[in-house]
């Protein structure tokens, strides 16, 4: 079996070097653009060619991540973007985007492809969907557990672990909080940390309720590698090159010696921690043990006397590739000296001719120890053959340059692995904005069954997957245009699912909204009608294509994109928005009344947490996961809607306790019923 491999972030130039020589195998870049940490310092195209040169020649690996949403409008700049990435012979692209997958493969389809974290791959059956759409490798959720991450790993492709580093409350791909707040969306890579300030449960005030301790799963790397796990990611592009080689090097001891020495433990603590570590989620232990925050006493362990200490670790180069190879000297002929790296070989011949010797003659052991001084590269020469006739000389420059001019071309040969093929000519055809059949329907989405009948004027009416069967066959029965939503978090429930959407199939229901390419599988398998979720962050044409050609029969867009953008797009599926719903801000696995140790029992679901404004957020959980919801309802009228280029609009009901009063769907008005303030959304302001 393969050792694991160590993945190390990288957000510039000075963490690529810093990860390289504490020992990482392979680091993780992001471009200017199209990066979830836009914070970063990034690459541009010159900068990634020298930093993949670099990592190449050292035998490190390089991936760079395209892991945003991606609108129309920025499709050529995407395209540069991966031009780029491959005329830098990057070994793969991380993507969160099926749109941009799609795009990837008519560009440059050898180039490997990496599914993001952020499109909330948390079950066996997304990670087999993805594997069948030709990925490469996965990039797990955090929140997964070990059982479900050996699940994963019946799947034959590579699957990638986060083992330390931030985590997130929400599970990657599903928050739009930064957004909703203030325009600044994670799915953009310009999350405002909105989860780091403080926000209260219960009767706490001034509390964390949505900030997590670091994740740190080194001391499980040797189990995760018996699992078949191919990658440990550490998480940390925003963060300092000594961070970053603190944690190569703890996970690379942790690796190769079966623990961490306290001198690597401690620099690891001092350079960043929220009050300790976590290993909650892959143990299956959540609760108020998982949150903490950045104390000051946190802040003040990474002085500069322990930077120091850490930057002195890796100031010097690491000769990590050994070479072997000869060197012949024959008198009146030039010297030849030859190397090889097990894969390639090089061999140069001296621009001057071996002479008899005057004074002092060249013998093997001088010869041996300037050729071998190779300081400052990446190479080490284990072994050199001399061959040297007796009495000739030549200049120490000569077999200074000699080996200079080889291990130079050494450089040039490794610095390239792939000569990708690329489509550099592809250009893209004009869109042509998708034109609705007739106007726009309403559809609802419910929590209960007990309903009045005007919801049998919805085109489709979608029910919890796990609402009783008998009143899920009695609302089809009465008239009522029954589907089914799969919860947005599957964590652990993938058989049930699965046997519940047969259940559900037995009585004649086939619609299913789902909002993860999980829940899509799954269904797929089943033969039912697929109707895409805002979870699966639709905001493109290529997205839409993609939709189409996996046999969505429609699809929620995302409520990040506005209405111009909504109207531009193309392709010829069906598409619908959110018109009305507290919108899910976040996806929670670890449910924030645990910070302070409430429980289910004591929740009842019946929960609200306040910002520091006294913003009341409700936290609704179906025993699984907890979204949490914003504050006021979106609200879109009809005459708004009328002027979209959709099929559907979605009433997303989740803690109204009106329901089943509601008198007319087709023309429902809120403001009828509720006193608060409603929000627009995002529809016109848009995201950063």
């Amino acid at each position: 079996m393969e050792k694991i491999e160590i993945l190390a972030p990288a957000g510039g130039f000075d963490s690529v070097i810093a990860a390289v020589r504490s020992g990482a195998d392979a680091v993780y870049v992001g471009q200017k653009q199209f990066s979830a940490r836009a914070s970063a310092q990034n690459f541009d195209e010159e900068e990634l060619k020298k930093a993949v040169a670099y990592c190449h020649i050292h035998g490190v690996k390089v991936y760079v991540t395209i892991n945003t949403i991606v609108f129309d409008d920025e499709f050529e700049h995407l395209r540069e973007a991966i031009l780029s990435a491959a005329r830098a012979d990057v070994d793969a692209l991380i993507v969160q985007n099926h749109g941009v997958a799609r795009l990837a493969r008519e560009l440059v389809p050898d180039l490997p492809l990496h599914a993001s974290t952020q499109m909330s791959v948390h079950t066996a059956s997304g990670v087999r969907a993805l594997y069948e759409m030709g990925f490469k490798r996965v990039v797990l959720s955090r929140e997964m557990s070990r059982d479900e991450i050996k699940k994963a790993a019946e799947v034959p492709v590579e699957l990638e672990v986060f083992v330390h580093g931030a985590l997130c409350m929400c599970v990657s791909g599903q928050c739009y909080f930064s957004a909703m707040l203030g325009s600044r969306s994670g799915n953009r890579g310009a999350c405002a940390q909105t989860c780091r300030l403080p926000f209260s449960v219960g009767n706490e005030h001034g509390g964390h309720a949505l900030s997590l301790k670091d994740n740190s799963l080194v001391n499980h790397i040797g189990e995760l590698e018996k699992i078949g796990v191919t990658s440990a990611k550490i998480e940390g592009r925003m963060k300092r090159p000594e961070y970053v080689s603190a944690a190569v090097r703890a996970c690379r001891e942790q690796r190769d010696y079966g623990f961490v020495s306290e001198d690597t433990a401690r620099m690891l603590r001092g350079v960043f921690s929220r009050t300790g570590f976590t290993d909650g989620y892959f143990t299956g232990r959540l609760g108020k043990e998982m949150f903490g925050t950045r104390t000051k006493s946190d802040v003040v362990s990474a002085d500069d006397q322990l930077l120091s200490a850490i930057r002195q670790s890796y100031k010097d180069e690491i000769r990590n590739i050994k070479l072997s190879g000869s060197f012949t000297a024959r008198l009146g002929k030039k010297p030849v000296l030859c190397l090889s790296d097990g894969e390639n070989t090089v061999e140069k011949s001296a621009d001057v001719l071996c002479e008899k010797a005057l004074k002092i003659q060249l013998d093997e052991n001088r010869c041996r120890l300037q050729l071998c001084k190779t300081g400052g590269t990446a190479y080490e020469i284990e072994s050199l053959e001399c061959a040297l006739d007796n009495g000739i000389s030549l200049p120490m420059s000569a077999l200074n340059a000699l080996r200079r001019e080889v291990l130079s071309e050494l450089d040039s040969i490794r610095a390239v692995v792939h000569n990708y093929i690329i489509n550099e000519e592809l250009s893209f055809a004009p869109v042509i904005p998708y034109k609705p059949n007739g106007q726009s329907l309403v559809r609802a989405r419910v929590t209960g069954t007990k309903l009045s009948n005007a919801f049998k004027d919805c085109q489709l009416l979608f029910v919890p997957l796990f609402a009783d069967l008998k009143e899920i066959e009695r609302l089809k029965d009465e008239g009522f245009n029954v589907g089914v939503e799969v919860p947005r978090g599957m964590f652990a429930r993938e058989e049930q699912i699965k046997n519940q959407l047969a259940r559900v199939m037995k009585i004649g229901i086939c619609d299913v909204l789902c909002h993860n390419i999980g829940a899509l599988y799954e269904a797929k398998q089943l033969g039912m009608r697929l109707h895409g979720g805002f979870g699966l962050n639709l905001v493109n044409t290529y997205d839409l294509l993609w939709a189409e050609e996996y046999g969505l029969e429609d699809a929620e867009l995302s409520f990040e994109l506005t209405f111009e953008r909504i109207n531009a797009l193309g392709g010829n599926i069906g598409r619908g928005i959110l018109s009305y719903g507290y919108l899910p801000l976040m996806l929670c696995r670890n449910c924030p009344n645990k910070s302070v140790g409430i429980d289910c029992k004591t929740c009842k679901n019946q929960s609200k947490m306040t910002d520091r404004k006294n913003e009341k957020f409700f936290l609704k959980c179906d025993g699984n996961c907890t979204e949490v919801l914003n504050c006021v309802p979106l609200f879109v009228a009809l005459e708004e809607i009328s002027k979209l280029s959709t099929d559907f609009h979605i009433l997303r009901f989740s803690v109204e306790k009106y329901v089943e009063n509601i008198e007319n769907v087709r023309c429902f008005n809120p403001k009828q019923m509720l006193k608060d303030k409603i929000t627009r959304g995002l529809y016109h302001r848009g995201v950063n």
